[in-house]
């Protein structure tokens, strides 16, 4: 499920015009994002917005009806459907959504949240016909579809989704917990939207059938189309299409419903996954769009962002209870919540952080609230507004948005004006209105066994925990496939409109240079948006620790964001706040990454603040130490995680105990323990150099500019010699062993297959990424149609190749539903030696028309051109690399397809890996073939002490 796309801002006016062109100018009409709605015969609202700078098209239509419109004990419906509308329709055969789509070199998605469902495509422009075909057959042309066994596969998918992303993970009921309690019975926001399992499991085709004809009629959607094309061509396409759908049931605008608790509700959890206790403190708001709404969403930004913000000024700096703080309001269309969320230190007792919470308030009202408190808020939302409408598709959605649950497309106008006008006193007004000395839900969730850490006076939460069933065995028999009705249509829909010549592929104009310290540079001059997008990649990273220091190179990135030697770290963060910029720092394998986002007009001064960072670092002792907490216990999460502990574990059995890849970047809790500051200045003394170094700037930049902003770094940054450490990468196993992780009644088992395979610059890297794109690289791969929508027994599989400048890996995947986990191995496994022998001329045509066709989307945002020059300077790729991959794909052979898969497609050569509940899934792998069936820990030891099996 997305979220919404929040409110924006803008200090000056900018309206989009059909070239996408941009003009400023004081009006009082505030900010749009010019466009067209008109309304057909039959209630759907249509928004035609026109932007030429990418020769792409992105189709949206929103239906309003999330779960809000559901009723108790018919619960995950809306969600259930949205699975629905990708299975097929009645002139649309079964799994072609994702397949007409990829095959035009499209995306495409669909989310539901509490208050509406969306569809989207993102297609090279020749193919909106064909959108708009595909849009209209599965609201008009769908319900026939819905027999019973395409309903039970798509309620095991969305079962399975919820184990993934509910069930299986750390603190994953606390929304199910506070929604519960904080709306009564019967209130639209009482349940999730992925909905209760039992009702899941009891929903009847029929219910699904009634649910659609109330609430998917083109009377209760919009259908948004933003990109390159024209109006007047587009429109008799939208009545050809969706003209003739005739109206459904009438759906009745639903009213805010606000909740007020009359006394604070109090309750706890034992985790199964989590590693230390959280605690949520939730209060009632107000529906979205109200004038509170505007100020509470300042007055969460206030309470917890940044080192000036009172719950980090005493829960992390005063009190040490956490490493982190969040609050955020969000108020929704029938009602709202503001949410403080502390994941605590290892160890500390919840009433502590409630005690703490508490202090922070009374800090709150003697400190008040600063005009310069408000104005830093917005100049964050006007850099992230900017970013927000980067592309077609956050155009599409938020004009749907608007139109859907403000009535009008063009509400930005108010929408902007509403922030524009929170003051300081708002702010002040809504804590005392809706927080100061107000009933409130407390959860309370601690590791199991660890009562002691729990929030006092707590009752225990209705959790309801699924029970892990035996393994299941093999169905063999064929699905009974029930015949499907057509409808009568105006036109023969069975046939696909024609696709149009592709439009062709341009590359971006890139502009390279070496500044006389060393320092490469790659830059893209992008005016369509006044931001300037900013990458500095220093090589080394990872690579770059010490056998026995690992972590030192992670906690850099987060030491030099403390402050510089001028300025005290909460000074920092203010100077770069009041730029609405974003400066960040991260560390991979084989580099350090510091990243700007910025209007261009203040890129000059945030990369003054880089640069600052960079040369002039702090080393503020008492921010490492915090830095320390924070990442052991980060370290400690992870470990309930059982994506993450598969993670981990899968690096050290493919890369073993000698090799710093084998590692995690963030290493152990005791590493970081041993760590002192004098190791960081030693990795930055010996490892930081202009020489291993580039940067890399796209946007609204020139080449004369971007250096002239750079020349401090060139006569300041003094180069040295560095020398990155290589590794020798152990053998892979000749025959394929068994690895099993432990999560005791974990209710799925993640899977990783693989082993070392090709670097990046290998010249048969990407000809064998091609090779595998049928196989498993999207959601039309085998693996994923069979595990998936044939098998019912996951939310996604997938495979891959990953690669850098030295080594690779190829990688097989899934989280499946614990008693499936024997059997879906067995299908990767089967999957891939059937792949060796080779694919159709169907499903080559389709890779190549998938991955050529799909690069007329490649540069729309800025995001997206920085990562092109990226990719081209880490592997001294020519500028017009991406041409020469086309190639690749368009000369693939089948011959030369089956000689690759046959060289990189080794299931009897690889680790396999499962972390689930090892007493009901491990002993069923004894004796199936594997060389071995070994026990882990969560570090990836052998475990010589049995557990107790079910037999």
């Amino acid at each position: 499920m997305l979220n919404k796309i929040f409110s924006v801002f803008m200090a000056v006016v900018v309206i989009f015009t059909s070239s996408c062109e941009t003009s400023k100018e004081q009006t009082d009409s505030g900010f749009s994002i010019e466009s067209e709605k008109y309304t057909l015969a039959n209630g759907l609202d249509v928004v035609l917005h026109q932007d030429k700078s990418d020769p792409v098209v992105s189709v949206g239509i929103l239906y309003h009806v999330g779960s809000n419109r559901e009723k108790p004990g018919r619960t995950g419906f809306a969600h259930l459907f949205e699975h629905m509308l990708f299975q097929e329709s009645e002139n649309v055969p079964q799994d072609q959504f994702f397949k007409i789509v990829q095959n035009v070199g499209g995306t495409l998605n669909g989310f539901t949240w509490k208050d509406g469902t969306m569809y989207f495509e993102i297609v090279p422009k020749n193919a909106l016909e064909t959108m708009l075909w595909l849009e209209s057959d599965r609201l008009g042309f769908l319900l026939n579809t819905v027999t019973e066994s395409a309903f039970a596969n798509q309620q095991e998918v969305v079962q399975n989704e919820k184990r993934q992303r509910v069930d299986n993970r750390p603190y994953g009921h606390t929304n199910y917990v506070i929604d519960k309690n904080m709306y009564p019975e019967g209130h639209p926001y009482n349940w999730q939207v992925i909905g209760e399992l039992v009702d899941l499991q009891s929903a009847t085709v029929a219910d699904v059938k009634e649910f659609y004809n109330q609430f998917y009629g083109p009377n209760n959607a919009t259908l948004v189309i933003a990109g390159d094309f024209e109006n007047a061509e587009v429109k008799p396409l939208v009545e050809k299409y969706f003209g003739p759908i005739g109206k459904r049931g009438e759906v009745a605008e639903m009213e805010p419903q606000p909740v007020k608790l009359d006394a604070s509700k109090r309750f706890y959890h034992e985790d199964n996954f989590a590693t230390a206790p959280q605690l949520n403190m939730v209060w009632p708001t107000v529906e979205e769009y109200s004038k509170d709404a505007y100020a509470l969403d300042f007055l969460a930004e206030i309470l917890s962002d940044g080192k000036k913000a009172p719950l980090y000024k005493v829960l992390v700096k005063e009190k040490n209870f956490t490493s982190s703080v969040a609050a955020w309001n969000r108020s929704q269309e029938l009602a709202g919540s503001l949410r403080i969320s502390i994941n605590a230190n290892q160890g500390i007792p919840l009433d502590s952080v409630e005690a703490g919470i508490s202090k922070a308030f009374e800090l709150f009202e003697t400190e008040g609230v600063k005009d310069s408190d408000v104005a830093q808020v917005k100049a964050k939302i006007e850099t992230e507004f900017y970013d927000g409408i980067s592309s077609v598709f956050n155009k599409t959605f938020q004009l749907a948005y608007y139109n859907t649950f403000a009535r009008d497309p063009q509400f930005i106008e108010k929408d902007i004006a509403n922030i524009q006008a929170v003051t300081k006193e708002d702010v002040l007004r809504v804590y005392n209105t809706y927080l100061k000395g107000k009933p409130y839900i407390l959860t309370s969730f601690v590791p199991k066994g660890q009562m002691n850490l729990s929030a006092s006076n707590c009752e225990k939460a209705a959790v309801v925990e699924e029970v892990v069933q035996e393994m299941v065995a093999e169905n063999n028999e064929a699905a009974v496939v029930e015949e499907v009705i057509k409808s009568e249509t105006t036109f023969d829909r069975t046939v696909a409109p024609e696709i149009g010549s592709m439009p062709e592929l341009t590359i971006p104009t890139q502009w390279n240079t070496t500044l006389e310290n060393g320092l490469a540079v790659y830059g893209i001059e992008q005016k369509e948006l006044p931001l300037v997008n900013a990458s500095l990649v220093i090589k080394g990273g990872h690579l770059m620790d010490d056998l026995d220091k690992i972590g030192v190179a992670n906690l850099m990135t987060d030491i030099m964001n403390e402050g510089t030697a001028n300025k005290t770290p909460q000074e920092l963060e203010e100077a770069i706040a009041l730029l609405g910029a974003e400066i960040g720092m991260f560390t991979s394998e084989d580099a350090i990454t510091f990243t700007v986002n910025s209007l261009a007009r203040n890129f000059p001064a945030a990369m003054a603040l880089l640069e600052e960072i960079l040369l002039e670092p702090r080393w503020d002792e008492d921010e490492f130490t915090l830095i320390k907490t924070r990442t052991v216990n980060i370290i400690k999460r992870r470990d309930g995680d059982p994506g993450a502990v598969t993670g981990k574990v899968y690096k050290k059995l493919l890369y073993g105990t000698e090799n710093i890849r084998g590692y995690s970047t963030s290493g152990t809790a005791e590493d970081v323990e041993n760590i002192t500051i004098d190791d960081l200045k030693a990795f930055y003394d010996n490892n930081f150099s202009p020489t291993i170094s580039t940067f890399h700037v796209v946007g609204d930049i020139s080449q004369a500019d971007a250096q002239k902003v750079l020349s401090g770094l060139e006569t300041r940054w003094k180069a040295k010699e560095v020398e990155i450490p290589t590794y020798e990468a152990p053998a892979n196993p000749e025959k394929p062993s068994l690895y099993f992780v432990d999560f005791p009644d974990a209710k799925q088992s993640v899977i990783n297959i693989g082993y070392l395979s090709m670097s990046r610059p290998d010249p048969d890297f990407y000809p064998a990424t091609v090779m595998n794109y049928k196989l498993g690289g999207s959601f039309s791969g085998n693996v994923n149609l069979i595990l998936r929508e044939e098998k019912g027994y996951t939310y996604g599989a997938r495979t891959n190749f990953s690669g850098d400048e030295t080594t690779g890996e190829y990688t097989a995947s899934s989280s499946v539903r614990t008693n499936t986990t024997f059997e879906s191995v067995k299908i990767f496994k089967e999957e891939m030696e059937k792949y060796r022998e080779g694919v159709s001329e169907e499903d080559l045509e389709f890779t190549k028309n998938a991955l050529i066709k799909s690069n007329a989307r490649r540069f729309e945002t800025l995001g997206a051109l920085r990562g092109m020059i990226e990719t081209r300077s880490k592997y001294g790729f020519a500028p017009d690399y991406i041409k020469d991959e086309e190639n690749v794909v368009r000369n693939m052979t089948l011959d030369e397809h089956k000689a690759l898969a046959q060289k990189y497609i080794t299931p009897d050569q690889m680790i396999y890996l499962v972390s689930g509940d090892a007493k009901t899934q491990l002993e069923q792998f004894k004796n199936t073939g594997f060389d071995q069936v070994i026990l882990l820990d969560k570090e990836g030891n052998e475990v010589k002490e049995p557990i107790n099996l079910v037999k």
